[in-house]
């Protein structure tokens, strides 16, 4: 090519081509967990719009032997840019080498909360002796099957010194959420954690628990080995940590990761 101009040209649609190229929309692969999942659907949109990018995206606890799980989906080779998940089960991915080193991204906390069913007096569980007597005059709970669930089963009735009390009375509910079977009759009181208990019809939200009981569930994100687009995750797992999000965090139930 001899002649300057056609090489001027030639050079600028090159130039043109590679700059199309690097703002080319890309399609997330999101895995979220149900404890960020509500503040993941108010803040993905507005990442999306913002970005260009598309996320698409599945739902799976952090944990445990169900295929939905995301250690099992990732497992499997299912495909994904972004794991969001309770941040110890992300911390085993990383040691086993299925999500990257270094991309670990705080982004909330979350506490474990008190639902009855909706038009039913709500206990007053705000000191430990009126969570203690809320929980032995009920006649059915229901806790989650999730890190929430397990400290209930493990930990918490022992601490309060009602294990043999509510044994036969106290269910761990697989796969849906436990105001949903609150809600619907089927339990007086349901355990999990704030931001799964919220979003449900039907049930009335009481409370925290008294924070001398809690067991704070710190959620993070991260970016598997062999992610296809991991640039647009870290910036959508920056996003989702930012200041800007923060109100939308709170909203859903959540707690801001405290600064160090």
């Amino acid at each position: 090519m001899k002649n300057p101009i056609l090489k001027l040209c030639a050079a600028s649609i090159v130039a043109a081509s590679a700059c199309f190229a690097n703002v080319q929309a890309a399609q997330l692969q999101v895995m979220t967990s149900g404890g960020f999942t509500a503040a993941y659907k108010l803040l993905g949109p507005r990442f999306a719009a913002h970005t260009g990018h598309t996320l698409e995206t599945t739902l799976g606890p952090s944990m445990g032997k169900s295929p939905e799980a995301i250690p099992n989906r990732l497992a499997r080779g299912e495909p994904a840019d972004v794991v969001i998940m309770v941040g110890y089960a992300l911390d085993e991915l990383i040691r086993q080498g299925r999500v990257l080193p270094g991309s670990r991204v705080e982004l909330a906390d979350s506490r474990i909360g008190m639902v009855v069913r909706e038009g039913t007096a709500k206990p007053d569980i705000r000191s430990v002796e009126g969570f203690r007597q809320a929980l032995l005059q009920a006649k059915s709970i229901a806790y989650s099957d999730s890190a929430s669930g397990v400290y209930v089963e493990r930990e918490l009735f022992k601490k309060l010194g009602i294990e043999d009390q509510v044994k036969s009375k106290a269910k761990m509910v697989p796969r849906v959420p436990v105001a949903s079977v609150v809600a619907n009759g089927n339990y007086d009181i349901g355990l999990q954690q704030v931001s799964e208990l919220l979003p449900v019809r039907g049930a009335t939200f009481v409370g925290k628990i008294p924070e001398s009981l809690q067991s704070v569930t710190r959620f993070a994100g991260g970016i598997p080995a062999g992610a296809r687009h991991p640039e647009e995750a870290k910036a959508l797992l920056d996003y989702l940590a930012s200041p800007e999000a923060q109100p939308e965090v709170k909203a859903t139930g959540l707690d801001p990761v405290p600064a160090h």
